[in-house]
């Protein structure tokens, strides 16, 4: 026999009721657990009643269940129990269903979950949203509906999957599964048509805005880093291919810059840095591939001086979470003077040009010795380095070159 408030057939009522308000008002994006006596206290903040206080109040008495105003939905916390009991249980019977008799309806005939109403497809989604807002690392419920949305290929149907889990994160903000789904969400996207850039947006949106409610959520900012990672491998052979445009490097730089943001979130460090360090290696590795087979272009040497230097300040500067602020000085360690070593390296080999006439390796020795002035001017203290480690004679021919190709640049210097 049932236990609490309501009759085995009033629980179900409730849950078409849930179901019902959920349709009723698509635009709803926040959603939570609330006990009956803040009923009344909701009605006098929002200066009015819930739309749906006549339906789930009536005459007898019975208490509310729900309270439904400006796209905010509250759950009675006296149903809740049952209701996910029931809701599971016809969400099973459901996705029992569906598997017997397959794809229920032709996919010409679907859009956007439009199949005839009733049919095993569209109740397994309806009745896996009623689950998963009420419980939502119910894998099976998630598993049901990637099921479904596999066979799609209308982008709405998957911007509304989108939709769904922004609200359940609205209750469940830590809900790894919730995460997960979304993140299986942004692929199939980037995979059947491409990220569009608001979608990228509307993500960094969503996980400050729930860092600022839900404080140490390590699952947010794990998600937002994830979707830096998979633009930067998007991104990344079109970028190898077009290495004079220096707008796709621009793009690279604004992605990883999210990553540093990510490091000094409010709350403490929400992003392993030992992997955020390990996708700037992996850059600068690039990077280094990239100058050394495309000789003079000036969009890879642009791009070194930004990964050199948040390189040294965010990695090799301090082993602290703390950056140095804009302006103070870096304290030299091992680390940094083993990178600024190989820089050397890197700027000795560019500068040999081996024939006058091939003006790609004039314009590498240039970038090279620019690059070099540039971070020296950053780091004052760097310059003694590079001198000890060049000489004099090679310090001078770095400056030459430099005058030579590009006099403006020093009489800025």
């Amino acid at each position: 026999m049932r236990q609490g408030p309501c009759s085995e057939e009033g629980c179900f009522t409730v849950l078409k009721l849930f179901e019902h308000v959920l349709e009723s008002d698509p635009l709803i994006d926040e959603v939570g657990f609330i006990h009956p006596s803040q009923f009344n206290l909701l009605d006098e903040e929002a200066g009015s009643s819930s739309v749906y206080q006549n339906e789930l109040q009536p005459n007898n008495g019975t208490s509310r269940k729900f309270w439904n105003q400006d796209h905010k939905l509250g759950i009675s916390t006296d149903v809740l129990v049952q209701l996910c009991k029931d809701a599971k249980h016809v969400f099973l019977l459901a996705f029992e269903e569906y598997k017997r008799h397959g794809n229920a309806c032709n996919e010409s005939q679907i859009e956007n979950f439009s199949c005839s109403p009733g049919t095993p497809e569209i109740e397994v989604m309806r009745h896996s949203q009623a689950v998963l807002l009420l419980s939502s690392d119910f894998g099976t419920a998630w598993n049901a509906r990637k099921l479904i949305l596999s066979k799609k290929d209308q982008l709405s149907a998957f911007t509304e999957e989108l939709r769904l889990s922004g609200l359940i994160l609205s209750n469940s903000p830590k809900s790894e599964s919730t995460w997960s789904h979304r993140r299986w969400i942004i692929k199939m996207i980037s995979q059947r048509f491409s990220t569009p850039q608001v979608i990228i947006t509307k993500e960094s949106e969503l996980v400050e805005s729930i860092g600022e409610r839900s404080k140490m959520n390590y699952r947010a900012w794990y998600h937002r880093c994830w979707l830096v990672i998979q633009e930067l491998n998007k991104s990344k052979r079109w970028a190898g291919l077009h290495v004079a445009d220096s707008s796709c490097f621009h793009y690279r730089r604004r992605l990883m810059l999210k990553i540093l943001e990510s490091l000094y979130v409010k709350g403490g460090n929400a992003y392993d840095k030992s992997e955020a360090r390990k996708i700037w290696k992996e850059e600068l590795d690039w990077n280094k591939e990239l100058v050394e087979r495309y000789v003079g272009r000036e969009a890879l040497w642009l791009h070194r001086r930004f990964l050199s230097l948040n390189w040294i300040i965010y990695f090799a500067c301090n082993d602290s979470d703390v950056s140095p602020e804009p302006g103070e000085s870096i304290i030299m360690n091992e680390e940094i003077a083993i990178f600024i070593d190989n820089e050397i390296h890197l700027l000795e080999s560019s500068m040999t040009v081996p024939d006058t006439k091939f003006e790609d390796f004039q314009a590498q020795a240039l970038h090279a010795g620019v690059y070099m002035l540039w971070l020296t001017k950053k780091m004052p203290e760097l310059w003694r380095m590079v001198e000890e480690k060049l000489g004099t004679e090679k310090v001078k021919c770095v400056l030459s070159t430099i005058a030579q190709g590009d006099p403006h640049f020093c009489i800025i210097w």
